[in-house]
């Protein structure tokens, strides 16, 4: 039986700093006893977007102190954990170094073993955290940075069924911000201006909807929003509220068949995984553009159509966070695996499943996705 384990958890990969304390039991049950984050939206709001170099310094003035922090709000100490758990890819390389090289030098220093995370990884799990997921699962991770649908096998088993050929779909929705005049984070800013848009204004394109490739793409999406905005403009406040609602809709849309197509293979391979056991298949939705109540009402009403659990962890552990970090440590350490050495490097790209054929952005670091 695996034992009661507990784990510091660091997180430093794009604009949050975050540690955290996390047990898991015996019987693969969890704990978090503390998460603390500390944003850098005010840092990178007047740039629209994160600046690689100011994000690194942040995360070095403010790491020392969130990890004291988050072992007082736990109240332990550093003899009191297992293990050391750090992000080490994929990321921003300067923050990547700053969390990595705190993990590798406070495992030195208390004689504990370390682990590099996949950052992903973290997201893949974290519904086994917080709602006790069996595998195997479908997992749409859906950031800044990446949208995939994967399946999840085991802890350290991932498959991609599905990856973006152009945009990532947060980028998407941050750039339709920018060009229309929107405050950064731009999901945020589109959603809200989508509350009090007509959705049929626009009749924006749902790219490779009909396709039975799981792939998706949003770089069309994105210039048709260009073009229209260009057509009216100058944009009154009520353009700007349309266009951002015909442009979720549009990605509403493109996601139900994507995602209802990923559903319908997945009853395909996993026939009789479940009905045995009474429990449903699920799709899990990670990633900060899983905070978006219109995508997740869409997902929701296709896995009650399709027989499937739809799970999205809390807002907070949607967004990068320490906590899932901490369990994605937790849950390698219960597999038995080996800690990493204290010279394992970190990796700006760093695809879950290394076997998937590379559609985008492959360069000297390796597969973005």
């Amino acid at each position: 039986m695996v034992p009661f384990l507990r784990i510091l958890g660091i997180e430093t990969s794009c604009d949050e700093t975050a540690a955290a304390v996390v047990e898991r039991d015996a019987k693969g049950h969890s704990n978090v006893l503390s998460d603390v984050v500390l944003s850098q939206l005010d840092e990178h709001s007047a740039y629209g977007g994160v600046v690689p170099e100011i994000a690194a310094r942040a995360h070095v003035e403010a790491l020392d102190e969130l990890i004291e922090e988050a072992l007082k709000r736990a109240n332990v100490s550093l003899n009191d954990v297992d293990a050391i758990a750090a992000t080490s890819g994929p990321g921003l390389i300067g923050g990547l170094l700053v969390g990595l090289m705190t993990g590798k030098a406070i495992a030195r220093a208390a004689g504990k073993p370390l682990y590099a995370i996949n950052h992903l990884e973290g997201h893949a799990l974290t519904a086994r955290l917080t709602d006790g997921l069996s595998f195997p699962y479908l997992m749409l991770l859906v950031s800044g940075g990446h949208t995939q649908l994967i399946l999840v096998r085991g802890v350290g088993q991932y498959e991609r069924w599905g990856t973006t050929i152009d945009d990532a779909l947060g980028e998407a929705f941050d750039k339709t911000a920018k060009l229309l005049g929107l405050p950064y984070p731009g999901g945020a800013a589109v959603e809200r201006m989508a509350q009090a848009g007509n959705p049929d204004r626009f009749d924006f394109p749902r790219p490779l909807v009909g396709e039975a490739r799981l792939d998706f793409s949003f770089s069309g999406l994105k210039t048709a929003v260009r073009q229209a905005a260009q057509d009216i403009a100058p944009l009154s406040d009520q353009d700007v509220a349309d266009i951002c609602a015909s442009f979720q809709k549009a990605v509403s849309r493109t996601l139900k068949d994507r995602i209802g197509r990923g559903l319908q293979r997945f009853k395909t391979e996993f026939p009789a995984t479940f009905p045995a056991t009474g429990e449903k298949p699920a799709l899990v939705v990670a990633g900060g553009v899983a905070a978006n109540l219109e995508l997740r009402g869409t997902l929701q009403a296709l896995c009650d159509k399709n027989g499937f659990r739809f799970v999205a962890p809390p807002l907070r552990l949607c967004t990068d966070n320490a906590v899932m970090i901490a369990w994605a440590g937790l849950e390698r350490m219960a597999t038995g695996a080996a800690p990493d050495a204290l010279d394992v490097q970190p990796r700006s790209r760093w695809p879950l499943d290394s076997n998937a054929e590379t559609l985008i952005g492959f360069g000297k670091r390796g597969a973005k996705a």
